[in-house]
């Protein structure tokens, strides 16, 4: 049984920055899985935010955070991180961890939520003006 585990979310002023956490289990990783970070803001879709191979380091921002938001892993400790720096209002949201098998490439897969296969459970990110 797969299990997302987020931590990390809080709340900081615009310009701060937060580290999220996601402690994966029962995840098997390939050549061709991932792990990535979606996000929600009140009366919004949830959107992909970053993703990552779990075999390669090769990755995908959405366009609002790139040079802001650097995602990594560590499959030792089966643990994603999403660095959030330079936080602005608009990142305010539950950001959810989210793994699962590429569907046509990271790119589609991460723009796309219903393509995902596991959803942890959210964590709250509040950024004050």
């Amino acid at each position: 049984q797969v299990q997302l585990a987020e931590s990390g979310g809080g709340s900081v002023q615009a310009g701060g920055s937060l580290r999220l956490s996601c402690a994966v289990s029962g995840f098997t990783y390939s050549s061709y899985t991932y792990m990535g970070w979606f996000r929600q803001a009140p009366g919004k879709e949830r959107e992909g935010v970053a993703g990552i191979y779990t075999g390669r380091d090769f990755t995908w921002y959405a366009d609002s955070v790139k040079g802001r938001f650097t995602i990594s892993r560590d499959n030792a400790k089966n643990t994603l991180y999403l660095q959030m720096n330079s936080l602005k209002p608009e990142d305010t949201a539950m950001y959810y961890c989210a793994a699962g098998t590429v569907k046509q490439s990271l790119r589609v897969t991460m723009r796309n939520p219903k393509l995902v296969d596991y959803w942890g459970k959210g964590t709250l990110v509040t950024i004050s003006s």
